[in-house]
């Protein structure tokens, strides 16, 4: 999978993305679902994890996507992330990956909260090796 990038947003959040590479296409030349997935579940997972201070331990209950597009080798794709609400057991979220400004997938997920803070982010930032 990736590399994988991310930026910071003016509110305090950040995006996701990752350019697609031959080694990511199925054999239509398309990104693979699977890793648009695995995307979508990362830049989920992490940005709802650091919605929170500490950030939130967090594991994967169920992700549901749609694919109204496909993005093609050499795409920037995009994860922009909606966190709804991280609870003391549950957390929501949502997403859209972009291409050049048009939404391609939609996505929704539901995690589990762990007690405590995510292993090692004290005060990392996502990327960053845990301890930094």
């Amino acid at each position: 999978m990736g590399p994988l990038f991310y930026r910071k947003e003016p509110d305090g959040g950040f995006v996701v993305g990752l350019r697609v590479l031959p080694k990511h296409a199925n054999t239509r030349g398309s990104a693979h679902g699977g890793l648009l997935l695995t995307l979508l579940d990362v830049a989920l997972g992490y940005r709802a994890a650091f919605s929170q201070d500490p950030p939130a331990a967090l594991t994967t209950a169920s992700v549901c996507a749609d694919f109204a597009g496909a993005p093609k080798v050499g795409d920037w794709v995009e994860a922009h992330v909606d966190v709804q609400k991280v609870g003391s057991r549950l957390g929501f979220a949502n997403a859209f990956l972009v291409v050049n400004g048009e939404r391609l997938v939609r996505a929704s997920a539901v995690f589990s909260r762990s007690g405590g803070a995510l292993p090692g982010s004290a005060s990392a930032e996502p990327g960053a090796p845990a301890g930094q």
